[in-house]
């Protein structure tokens, strides 16, 4: 049996491409997930059809005390994954433009700080409505490599929920880590998710360490149901002197009925100890940036969205005897494999084995008056905040790689 993990992708794809992997034996390179192309997003707009047709689908299919399983959305946004899988897509999938080694691979500190800024950018993902991720299990890890990168996250707490993450790139010497940590608010006609903790990126080779911040998500319910990246986010660099700092513009209501997609980025590039402002950014972050030299006027583009995310490459298993038991590819295999096949019983069944283990190990550790103890990640809770540390330099390659061999059978 194939232990699967969906992202968005049709239902019938997905089971042909189990049953022609079965049928053909294929063992040596099993897909993972599907890539995220724009083109997705464009399926799928919020015309009043569309949105008075989910809202039928809800009412029709949604009891109260049901799980997101028994959800009969649009199949490309009906198919849940771990939500772990969802925080390593923002570093390893980049369509084939190695955004992150381009931080260290230019010549000059404003060239870096441009190439941080587009990274960054790259990590806005569009969130579309009816997409679920599981929620993570405490211990449960996601490890995959890709090309020069490799990424490792542990779910580090479960109350409340916090994640930490390290990648490296091997070829230029890259360090990145982050601790996650949400906190919902209700705003009325919208949640309002904070994304507490902060991004770290070494640059070892040039000695530049790059502080970074997270924006908000906000996940609005009417007129239309849509989910947008909105605040601010700011990266500084104390070695260069440099800064940036970066202004989500959230849509008034009148775009949001109209169904206007802004996504609108505003910015700027300074001098730390002076404020001097060099750059002004400006964009939209599902389309293109662009930053304007103020000393020459020329203007030039640094991140386009359609190379960042159209046609990623999803990761595979090469052996699944490899992979960690507390995977998110094998933690959530039987729920993916019952959502694949539309037996939503056998889904929320699965679903709830996976919830009832865990609560039983929870409850093992109180009698017993043990704590957890992360395997990858020292783990210090600061106040409020959290502050995770990797317990190895750098992470190894994982059984979980991007490669060309999945081409035939996703085609």
């Amino acid at each position: 049996m194939y232990h699967l993990v969906p992202t968005l992708y049709y239902q019938k794809t997905c089971a042909e491409n189990i049953w022609l992997a079965e049928e053909q034996e294929i063992r040596r390179h099993v897909v993972l997930t599907k890539p995220y192309s724009l083109e997705d997003e464009k399926d799928s707009e919020h015309t009043a059809a569309n949105v008075i047709r989910r809202i039928l689908s809800l009412l029709k299919n949604v009891r109260p005390g049901s799980d997101l399983t028994n959800f009969q959305l649009p199949p490309q946004l009906n198919l849940p994954k771990s939500q772990l899988q969802c925080y390593g897509e923002m570093i390893y999938s980049f369509g084939g433009h190695d955004l992150l080694g381009e931080c260290s691979r230019r010549d000059l500190p404003i060239e870096r700080l441009k190439s941080v800024v587009a990274w960054n950018i790259s990590k806005l993902r569009p969130v579309l409505f009816g997409q679920a991720p599981y929620n993570p299990v405490l211990g449960e890890t996601h490890h995959v490599s890709s090309g020069h990168i490799n990424v490792l996250i542990e779910q580090v707490s479960h109350h409340p929920p916090v994640s930490a993450l390290q990648a490296t790139h091997e070829e230029e010497n890259i360090d990145v880590m982050w601790v996650q940590h949400f906190i919902p608010k209700f705003r009325g006609a919208y949640v309002e998710l904070e994304v507490k903790g902060k991004r770290v990126m070494k640059l070892q080779s040039r000695k530049e360490t790059y502080d970074m911040n997270q924006p908000r998500l906000v996940i609005r319910l009417v007129p239309v149901p849509r989910a947008d990246w909105a605040g601010k986010m700011k990266i500084k660099c104390p070695e260069t002197d440099l800064e940036a700092e970066l202004h989500l513009v959230s849509d008034s209501f009148i775009e949001r009925f109209r169904g206007s997609n802004n996504r609108a980025v505003k910015g700027k590039i300074s001098e730390s100890s002076s404020g001097s402002k060099l750059y002004d950014i400006f964009g939209h972050w599902d389309r293109t940036i662009s930053a304007k030299s103020l000393k020459t006027g020329e203007v030039e583009v640094i991140y386009n969205a359609n190379g960042s995310i159209s046609g990623l490459k999803p990761p595979t298993v090469n052996n699944l005897k490899e992979v960690m038991e507390n995977e998110s590819a094998m933690v959530w295999s039987e729920v993916s494999e019952g959502i694949l096949n539309k037996d939503w019983e056998r889904a929320r069944e699965a679903k709830k084995a996976v919830e009832d283990r865990q609560r039983e190990s929870l409850k093992q550790r109180e009698a017993s008056g043990e704590s957890w103890v992360p395997k990858h990640f020292s783990v210090v809770r600061n106040g409020k905040d959290w502050d995770c540390t990797p317990l190895q330099p750098t992470v190894p390659r994982a059984p979980l790689v991007i490669t060309e061999a999945h081409e035939e059978i996703m085609n």
